[in-house]
């Protein structure tokens, strides 16, 4: 089946319905919002989302190749395993609060600023991102890879689970805790009392 992926679909708001095969999200998704909507495992190559928001959604393993997501808001959703990585670097921009994000990738990407509220991240993947003033909001990042990461300026105090490695990791003007400079020692097999 061909794609429409030009079609414009504005304010509107997606409610209990499951995207799928038979019922494909495609197109450009302008000031839209899905509420507990299904989209896990669907096909989402070359879809736009711009200024929407996602509440109490499942996206997991969904494909993201080439798909724009521009000033999206990701709210209690569930996203495991999704490949950030795939999609469209153009004006990529997102915010997630309340979402499980386990095994997701977003490798090499520039995600400046990107707000991460009380998300779980565990083995998510980060290497060669670009995490600048990124905010990681009592997230627990148990396993998450940081490496080559650019973690500048970016805010952990209320992270926890975390092993930041400061020799492959730019970690200038990061904020963390008392307790939590323990996660930036573990790689040195130091034992902390």
């Amino acid at each position: 089946m061909k794609r429409k992926n030009n079609e414009v679909i504005e304010n509107k708001v997606f409610e209990n319905i499951t995207f799928d095969a038979e019922n494909p999200a495609q197109g450009i998704y302008e000031e839209c919002r899905f509420i507990h909507c299904t989209l896990n495992t669907a096909d989402l190559s070359e879809v736009t989302f711009r200024n929407c928001t996602f509440d109490g959604c499942d996206l997991s393993l969904a494909k993201l190749n080439e798909t724009g997501f521009q000033e999206v808001r990701f709210a209690n959703s569930k996203l495991l395993g999704l490949q950030f990585c795939d999609c469209r670097e153009l004006l990529l921009e997102f915010e997630f609060e309340q979402c499980m994000l386990k095994l997701s990738n977003f490798q090499r990407l520039n995600l400046k600023k990107t707000q991460f509220t009380e998300c779980n991240l565990q083995e998510a993947d980060f290497t060669g991102t670009d995490l600048t003033g990124a905010t990681f909001q009592n997230c627990d990042l148990l396993r998450t890879t940081f490496d080559h990461t650019n973690l500048e300026k970016s805010d952990f105090r209320t992270a926890y689970n975390f092993s930041i490695n400061p020799e492959t990791n730019r970690i200038r003007k990061a904020r963390f805790s008392l307790t939590g400079v323990v996660g930036l020692l573990d790689g040195y097999g130091i034992e902390i009392e």
